[in-house]
């Protein structure tokens, strides 16, 4: 059975957020792991995806939704319910369900792999060469051939590095795999795809 298929079954062809019946697709939830699952992935309308996507377009009202969903027995949807509490605390009444809300220690780190939850000035932005920002598991291309230090290696520009990591203390690293050996890569020499 497709993915898709499995998330419209489970939210009874609806946005497993604001209920909405039109315009809905599915989302991976962040980070993207290298099998995705329905597990992993969400069914949510356009405006919901959206607002997910780019804090810029959130709309508090819009999420208040958020007091159902919260309790859903699916661990992707619980997580992206949790992100959301999290970036809207500061309006108040969506601290008081995330004071409410429980997840198993496994899911928490789920859920703050994004940075969702931090305090902005201690938030780690990974950025790429055009200021687009990186998150975790997401696909690069070198920009410029790069020396590997410590290997006779080169890594050549237009080489494509996928699902990398990011280094949640310098948000001028990331890590991937080129030629089946990992290394740090420079944000500033790379462009997401």
């Amino acid at each position: 059975m497709s993915i898709e298929r499995d998330l419209k079954k489970r939210s009874n062809n609806s946005c497993e957020f604001c209920k909405n019946t039109e315009k809905l697709t599915t989302y991976q939830v962040p980070p993207k792991p290298k099998n995705v699952t329905s597990n992993q992935s969400i069914y949510a309308c356009h405006t919901c995806i959206e607002q997910i996507k780019d804090p810029q377009k959130t709309d508090t009202n819009h999420w208040r939704c958020l007091n159902d969903c919260m309790w859903s027995e699916y661990k992707a949807v619980q997580i992206v319910a949790w992100r959301m509490l999290s970036r809207l605390r500061n309006e108040g009444w969506p601290q008081d369900l995330l004071d409410m809300m429980y997840l198993e220690e496994e899911d928490l780190k789920w859920a703050q792999a994004t940075g969702e939850g931090e305090d902005a000035d201690d938030k780690v932005i990974h950025k790429d060469s055009n200021g687009v920002i990186i998150e975790a598991g997401d696909s690069v291309v070198l920009i410029k051939d790069l020396p590997v230090k410590g290997s006779s290696m080169i890594a050549k520009r237009g080489t494509a590095v996928r699902r990398v990591s990011l280094d949640h203390e310098n948000a001028e690293y990331i890590e991937g795999k080129i030629d089946g050996q990992q290394i740090v890569i420079i944000t500033k020499y790379v462009k997401k795809l």
